[in-house]
């Protein structure tokens, strides 16, 4: 019996799931950390709206933005060259726009070209070193107030901008951290390849993915690793090594212990507050109270709960999906939910962390690989999608000359409502090439060989817990 339950949980559950288990078993440790006090999923029942009606996207490609740019800064005399088609597809980081408060922009971007050098120490013969431009722009001048070159030595994201003009530059094991001026410092250091990073909306906390060798203990300076953190809880063994039959691994046959490993660490200082293996990169959205999981239920039915570090959960409701979604924090009191509809198209969903639904928006079929960033104030977001001429499927593969142009919509956070739509070109299918300032009035489009930057009115305030109208 016991077999099969865990045969279940590894063929149903996702990672977010798996980790949320020793989270769960890890609250008393937070506890220490955090100064809230507990709530229980007995103690808080979430709030239950009326269903709110979904709200369809138009399905055309703009030609042109839905207002015209306040100033547009040419990136040709910046050294900035336009990626070949080979890239397309690919889903490789290149470029990042970033607003460094409202009157600044952080630009960086891939300088074509290969650097031959010999292999560092820890480096394979198939380590990428790429080198990285960096340019600080003030507006409305478009001036160069600050530039750089940086190397990075993979094709995934580097650079994560913070709230107060500052930013975190990623490299194979080490995690930089550079201000206005381009003056790096070294922030964190890890016992293996980091392979990706989220914030908390307050910014407070860092979760991170690492590749690192099962039995290497973390040298001095480096990270604590599961070896010698005091937090430290593995997977459960009896789901991670069952296989789909119920069996699991003899004890002549162990399975290798899982080669990533997640960490929950204070952003100001590097203390590690969790860590563990995991067998897959693992994405777990947080806020200043806890963590958010989604459980399946019947059919295509997911439970989003949420469980505080202080102990205790909260179901925030329910969502259909055919797909596993993907939740994210845009704010402390909002999440996110991007979700599949069977056809083929994704649903956005905000939904309150006091489990009132705001708003449902759904992108058609030939809207795909989407791509979310918001403002630092949650008032506003950002969606990258491309735009294809039919909808992709394994009948219907997505070929180079289906892919009708990149677009880039910004919603307001509050009610869903598009506030401004505009192609974005050339195509970064991993984005990038798109930004929104703090306050979220202005946003930055790169297209058509300049970055063009429109000024919007004035986002409304997001509800509270309680689904009340908040002031800003």
């Amino acid at each position: 019996m016991m077999k099969r339950l865990a045969a279940e949980r590894v063929a149903k559950l996702n990672l977010r799931i798996c980790v949320g288990r020793w989270l769960v078993a890890a609250g008393l440790f937070l506890a220490v950390i955090q100064s809230a006090p507990a709530q229980s999923s007995s103690g808080f029942a979430p709030e239950r709206s009326r269903p709110v009606k979904e709200r369809v996207l138009p399905g055309g490609f703009p030609l042109k933005p839905s207002l015209p740019p306040s100033w547009t800064i040419p990136v040709e005399p910046l050294g900035f060259s336009p990626p070949g088609p080979l890239y397309l597809g690919l889903r490789n980081s290149l470029v990042s726009l970033d607003f460094i408060g409202e009157n600044r922009l952080l630009f960086t971007f891939r300088v074509p070209g290969l650097i031959h050098r010999e292999l560092k120490p820890g480096e394979t013969a198939d380590s990428e070193e790429r080198r990285i431009r960096a340019v600080v722009l003030t507006l409305p001048d478009g001036n160069v107030e600050a530039e750089a070159v940086w190397s990075v030595h993979d094709r995934s994201r580097y650079l994560w901008m913070l709230k107060d003009g500052h930013f975190l530059l990623r490299d194979m094991n080490n995690l930089q951290q550079g201000d206005a001026h381009l003056l790096l410092k070294p922030l964190l250091q890890f016992p293996g390849p980091l392979l990706w990073l989220e914030l908390d909306p307050s910014q407070q906390f860092l979760v991170s993915n690492s590749l690192e060798p099962a039995a290497a203990p973390s040298k001095p300076g480096e990270v604590e690793s599961p070896l010698t953190a005091s937090a430290t809880l593995t997977e459960d063994s009896q789901s991670s090594s069952s296989d789909t039959n119920g069996d699991s691994s003899s004890d002549d046959n162990p399975q290798p212990p899982p080669d990533r490993v997640v960490r929950i660490l204070r952003l100001n200082s590097g203390q590690v507050l969790l860590v563990s293996r995991v067998r897959a990169t693992v994405h777990l959205p947080i806020n200043s109270e806890g963590y958010l999981e989604s459980l399946r239920g019947r059919a295509e039915e997911w439970v989003l709960n949420l469980n505080f570090f202080t102990g205790g959960s909260r179901v925030l409701g329910s969502i259909d999906s055919a797909c596993a979604p993907t939740n994210e924090f845009i704010s402390q009191q909002e999440v996110l939910v991007t979700a599949c509809d069977g056809s083929g198209g994704h649903k956005l969903i905000a939904i309150t962390t006091g489990g009132k639904i705001l708003w449902s928006d759904l992108n058609r079929e030939t809207a795909i690989w989407p791509i979310l960033t918001h403002s630092p104030n949650g008032l506003r977001l950002t969606q990258e999608t491309l735009a294809v001429t039919h909808p992709i499927s394994a009948f219907a593969p997505l070929g180079s000359d289906d892919i009708k142009g990149q677009l880039v919509r910004v919603f307001d956070a509050a009610t869903g409502e598009v506030a401004f739509e505009a192609p974005a070109s050339p195509i970064f299918d991993d984005g990038g090439n798109t930004a929104i300032s703090p306050s979220g009035q202005r946003v930055a489009v790169l297209n058509g060989g300049t970055i063009q930057v429109f000024e919007l009115p004035a986002p409304p305030p997001l509800p509270d817990v309680s689904g009340k109208q908040a002031a800003h």
